[in-house]
């Protein structure tokens, strides 16, 4: 993805994972048989493996760099995460592609002022600590780590109730507690103005349904507006087949009802939708067609 340019704001991808290549039925257990063939000339080689029913995912955070303000959003897998038996692709990683490619683009973690949290999913919140001397570590110590209440709370809620149990796949002891013990973790409501205005600026707004309090992360400027999805889409086929269902959705009817709410809020205008999961170029917009949707690559 090519820089982003919204008036004064600028929006890079910080990638972790290009490209990973998983079974239709593993990211939609309830995909039917030949769906993915049958958008295969539609969707194109760079989304999808129509003889396998493969479907191609990245894993990439976003930067915004506003007011001189270096915010993130969202933090991938991270690395030296304890992940299986369920999430063995994400266990135990040990790539310096991701702090490398922050790098490329100018900033150290310390550089960080703003880690933004979609949710917490163990994808999405992976970097949000290192091991350092056998502890979890915030991996940007001077960030605030900005986290929804809703959200928190169901995860904390879950510990409670489940003792011993490994939230998140051990992710949320991991990856968010930490954040939290150092004290560099803000409750915010759903709703919330991170920086600037609604007119030139950062915010937040409720998206739920993948999970209790899912989020999407909006930027205005030069008026123009890009919108980060999180976990709403998280790949282009289920613009076309809407009745697809994640298998990480906490309410899959809720879920699909967020999606087409932004997605018909997107559909033919200038809003840009960037997604957590989409691989490069990333970027791009929402066209209507018919009753489904199209999305179209930036740099297509």
């Amino acid at each position: 993805m090519q820089q982003l340019s919204l008036g004064s704001i600028s929006i890079d991808r910080v990638g972790e994972i290009d490209q990973m290549w998983v079974d239709g039925n593993w990211l939609y257990p309830n995909m039917e048989a030949g769906t993915i063939r049958r958008h295969a000339a539609e969707l194109g080689p760079r989304l999808v493996e129509a003889e396998h029913e493969k479907l191609c995912m990245s894993f990439h955070s976003f930067l915004i760099r506003t007011g001189g303000k270096n915010i993130l959003v969202d933090t991938c897998n991270g690395n030296h995460k304890h992940r299986l038996p369920k999430m063995p692709w994400q266990h135990m990683l040990q790539a310096n592609t991701y702090l490398n490619n922050l790098q490329r683009l100018g900033l150290r973690p310390e550089d960080i002022d703003v880690v933004m949290c979609t949710h917490l999913h163990t994808d999405h919140v992976g970097w949000n600590t290192r091991l350092l001397d056998g502890r979890w570590v915030p991996t940007f110590p001077n960030a605030r780590y900005v986290i929804a209440q809703q959200e928190f709370e169901h995860y904390a809620r879950l510990l409670r109730e489940n003792p011993g149990t490994r939230i998140g796949h051990g992710s949320f002891e991991d990856s968010v507690l930490p954040v939290v013990e150092a004290g560099l973790a803000d409750f915010v409501d759903l709703y919330h103005l991170v920086d600037g205005t609604l007119e030139e600026g950062v915010w937040m707004e409720p998206a739920c349904g993948h999970t209790p309090g899912h989020v999407t992360v909006h930027v205005q400027g030069g008026g123009q507006q890009a919108i980060m999805t999180g976990d709403i889409v998280h790949h282009p086929i289920v613009l076309i087949e809407q009745w697809l269902t994640n298998s990480g959705d906490f309410d899959p009817a809720m879920a699909r009802q967020t999606r087409r709410k932004l997605l018909e809020r997107c559909a033919g205008g200038s809003d840009l939708l960037l997604a957590m999961h989409f691989p490069s170029p990333t970027a791009g917009r929402v066209e209507a067609c018919g009753e489904r949707f199209r999305f179209r690559f930036l740099e297509d």
